[in-house]
């Protein structure tokens, strides 16, 4: 039976700093690992960030721990080692790059113990791309996560034909101990459940603009009067993060994916906008 009380988390970025700050804000011990001292800089405005936000937001506290308390039981380091050296769980929230994340796995299988499960957040890839990579794929699963995880607060889980039922079990609860509600994939699907149905309507969205049809305010508009949403594509990208918009964009095959990438990089990557972590990306926050 896995007992998963420490938690890692690979990558500082939006998502990364949120799934850690939220393990911590459940009372998890967390450690979160980032490539550089430079890199956990950033991180630590994005903690402190969470803590206002949290606060403002009002959201509940599950394991009596305050806001600010949870900012500072996050232990942060830039040594893989040292990261995952006593890790029952290691999230993997790296860039989307198969064979950046190909090689983080490689050395993760030196250095963690034996025990340590491996959770990809990986949002396009499967976890079959990465499980030879692991050293252990009976302990290696994908666990994904929406943006703004205290609001929308669903874990998506996905194993391989590999992954253990007890692992899974294991992840399961964590989801659940961490505030998250356990979406529990039968089987690999490429964008899982959120993704298989939020990436047609983004795609559709990018379309629209790079074709000429309608400048981004117009399709959001008509998104949110039509069907009530509260939040239309291009608000929705803003809140994904402009770069991870880039880096699926680039890794496309079709002209609309090439055009939208270049518009992405000339008009917002290239001056600093990525989005709401920004205060700048389709929109000014």
């Amino acid at each position: 039976m896995f007992h998963l009380s420490k938690i890692t988390v690979l990558g500082t970025g939006v998502l990364g700093s949120q799934i850690a700050y939220q393990a911590a804000f459940s009372g998890y011990s967390v450690t979160s690992y980032d490539v550089s001292d430079q890199a956990l800089a950033g991180a630590g405005e994005r903690f402190a960030r969470l803590v206002e936000t949290y606060r403002s937001v009002g959201v509940p506290q599950t394991a009596g721990i305050p806001a600010d308390a949870a900012l500072h039981a996050i232990r942060l380091t830039s040594n893989l080692a040292d990261a995952v050296a006593d890790a029952d769980l290691v999230i993997e929230a790296i860039p989307e790059n198969l064979e950046l994340k190909r090689g983080i796995y490689t050395r993760l299988a030196a250095l963690a113990p034996e025990r340590t499960i491996f959770a990809t957040n990986s949002s396009t890839l499967l976890p079959s791309d990465l499980k030879e990579f692991t050293g252990r794929p009976d302990r290696f699963l994908a666990l994904h996560y929406a943006n703004q995880v205290w609001v929308h607060n669903t874990a998506e889980i996905m194993g391989t034909s590999d992954t253990s039922p007890e692992v899974y079990a294991a992840v399961v609860a964590f989801a659940k101990g961490s505030g998250m509600v356990p979406i529990e994939l039968r089987k690999e699907k490429a964008g899982y459940v959120l993704n298989s149905l939020l990436v047609p309507l983004l795609n559709a969205a990018a379309g629209l603009l790079v074709d000429g049809v309608a400048d981004h305010e117009t399709i959001d508009r008509t998104w949110r009067i039509a069907t009530g949403a509260p939040a239309g594509p291009f608000q929705i990208y803003d809140v994904v993060g402009l770069t991870t918009a880039y880096n699926i964009a680039s890794a496309g095959s079709n002209p609309q994916s090439e055009r939208f990438a270049a518009l992405l990089k000339e008009n917002y990557l290239d001056q600093g906008k990525l989005g709401t972590s920004t205060g700048e990306g389709f929109y000014t926050y």
